[in-house]
């Protein structure tokens, strides 16, 4: 048995160890090793290093690896879509053709599978009717309590596609978010130095967000985001590092002054736009029940 594995933005330039990790297994690093070396982990068909740099077009193929201590925890058994999952999926579709679906992802559920979440999107729609005949590639990310719109591809060429428009900034997204206090402006840009750690190595990096205020009040605002960058939990990030973190966030916060609130992230991905050959798309979303809700509690209008 074979997986197949598409590197998306996260991991373009990362280590294939540390990509494994992420996404497959946390297993000792002589483990991976190993694995390599008996061809069980391949670059585009062929063998490559552990310290080998992943690259947009790569294609990962991990084959059936049986880790022998069950101590090891393993991060790539597929999920088992259950009744209500499928009956709910159907309402999820914003676009679906013979390329790609757009889907309004609801809160609570992760993109991908993972060491702490096992139920998954993508694990959900390879079961729908949607993806019949094909399979799901991830092509971007959001948050497990971040709603709105998120792309998924139904071929590796568009997968690829995707890619590339993303790291070229040809596709462009607007979030709502709802914050804690008062911004200085009502309009701006947001540029700040962002770290991540790989490897236990800490790396830098730059986040830039343009920022709109659509209403405010003394103790909460809600802006419209637009990430020219699109760095791992760069909103949040942010918003915290200007002492306005989103609301119902429990790990970007500030622990003096932000209460830790219900598990509900006031974050949604809002529109998307790009353009394949010549073909303009142009996608919406309303926020869920739960954020206007929040809207009234905090006595702030959407538009």
């Amino acid at each position: 048995m074979k997986n197949f594995f598409l590197v998306t933005n996260d991991f373009i330039n990362s280590r294939l160890d540390r990509w494994f990790r992420k996404n497959v297994c946390d297993v000792p690093q002589s483990l991976i090793e190993k694995n390599i070396r008996k061809g069980n982990i391949k670059i585009n068909h062929k063998k490559k290093e552990s310290s080998y740099k992943l690259k947009e077009s790569d294609q990962i193929i991990v084959y059936n690896i049986n880790f022998t201590a069950n101590k090891h925890k393993k991060i790539n058994e597929k999920y088992k879509a259950t009744k209500k999952d499928l009956s709910h999926s159907s309402s999820m579709f914003l676009e679906n053709n013979e390329n790609f679906v757009v889907i309004n992802k609801p809160a609570g559920i992760s993109v991908q599978s993972g060491t702490k979440s096992k139920k998954n999107i993508i694990d959900i729609l390879r079961s729908t009717k949607e993806f019949e005949g094909s399979s799901p590639y991830t092509v971007h990310r959001i948050d497990k309590e971040t709603t709105g719109l998120l792309i998924v591809a139904k071929n590796r060429q568009y997968a690829q596609l995707f890619t590339s428009l993303f790291r070229i900034r040809k596709i462009h997204k607007t979030y709502l978010g709802i914050v804690l206090g008062q911004l200085q402006k009502n309009k701006g840009t947001l540029k700040d130095e962002l770290f991540y750690y790989e490897n236990e190595k800490k790396i830098k990096t730059i986040g830039i967000t343009h920022y709109t205020v659509l209403d405010s009040n003394n103790n909460y605002s809600l802006l419209k985001l637009n990430p020219e960058t699109g760095k791992k939990h760069q909103l949040r990030k942010q918003l915290l590092i200007h002492g306005n973190p989103i609301l119902g966030d429990t790990k970007y916060r500030m622990l003096k002054n932000h209460p830790r609130q219900k598990n509900t992230l006031m974050l949604h991905a809002y529109k998307i736009n790009f353009s394949i050959a010549g073909t303009k798309y142009n996608f919406s979303v309303e926020p869920s029940f739960a954020f206007k809700n929040t809207l009234k509690e905090k006595y702030l209008k959407i538009f």
